[in-house]
């Protein structure tokens, strides 16, 4: 009786573990069908994801996807993918990928617990912190004064958590304005309808520097939060993520991540040593 038991035990042991393959995505198989990729990107992320001038997704995020297509494209034996790039903001993003609309994320996408619930992510491609930018003439100069105050945010990302929670915690009477885009909280901090808006630095000086905006904004030296970036990819699929993360150890260990990162974040300096840091140990060894 005993070994009868075991023995079915270790039968629906095994059927369950096929069950579970069964359920896991193979994103890879799908692409080499298809000869296709769809990627989920961010249109107005300047400096990493962006649409240029061409009308065409552009940016350091995007440039490092561009070197994850064509590994992905040389595994499956298709060198000449077509790509169909999908705009969205965050929660959309991150949506497409969930439900296998978009085979990966190339944008700002920062990594959380919560978000690993229902995605998976590569290996980090970028560190940044959360931050707030004034009018130039404000006359505020610390997270502390905006209490009170309004300030506007992207809706559904990690510094929108961030700044709710500083917010409850000592910055009585602050309200924020959730947001759909960049654009949109530059122009109502212009028009002074807000006080302030909040997101990654780097995409704040990003936005606040570009063409008629130059000059406008100020930075204020504070953080909010920390903020690290990866390719959101579909959860369980870990044949797809090797080869993601083969791609962007390749980059690293290369040298030429100096060269992206010089096109996109040159004119704001060298990357920090947090940033070099992140490089050297996300790159895997064989």
């Amino acid at each position: 009786m005993k070994k009868i038991l075991i023995g079915a035990l270790v039968a629906g042991s095994l059927f369950a573990t096929g069950a579970i393959a069964e359920q896991a995505p193979n994103t890879l198989a799908r692409i080499k069908a298809a000869k296709a990729i769809n990627v989920a990107y961010a249109a107005d992320a300047l400096p990493f994801s962006f649409v240029d001038g061409n009308k065409e997704p552009a940016g350091y995020s995007i440039d490092l996807c561009k070197r994850v297509i064509a590994r992905i494209g040389e595994t499956v034996g298709v060198p000449n993918l077509k790509v169909n790039w999908l705009a969205g903001a965050t929660p959309e993003r991150l949506q497409m990928v969930r439900s296998g609309k978009a085979d990966l994320d190339c944008a700002t996408t920062t990594q959380t617990l919560a978000r690993l619930a229902n995605v998976d992510f590569s290996s980090l491609i970028f560190v940044d912190a959360g931050g707030v930018i004034l009018r130039a003439d404000s006359p505020v100069n610390s997270i502390a004064e905006l209490a009170g105050k309004k300030i506007a945010v992207l809706k559904g990302t990690t510094t929108e958590k961030r700044l709710n929670a500083i917010i409850a915690d000592g910055l009585p009477g602050t309200r924020v304005i959730g947001v759909t885009d960049a654009q949109e909280g530059l122009k109502m901090l212009e028009a002074g309808s807000v006080d302030a808006y909040a997101g990654d630095r780097i995409k704040l000086v990003g936005a606040a520097v570009q063409g008629s905006n130059a000059g406008k904004f100020v930075l204020l030296t504070e953080e909010l939060s920390f903020e690290p970036y990866a390719m959101a990819l579909p959860r369980g699929d870990s044949a797809l993520r090797l080869e993601v993360n083969r791609a962007l150890t390749q980059v690293y260990q290369s040298g030429e991540i100096e060269t992206i990162f010089a096109q996109w974040l040159g004119k704001l300096g060298r990357p920090t040593g947090l940033l070099a840091a992140m490089y050297l140990l996300n790159s895997i060894p064989e």
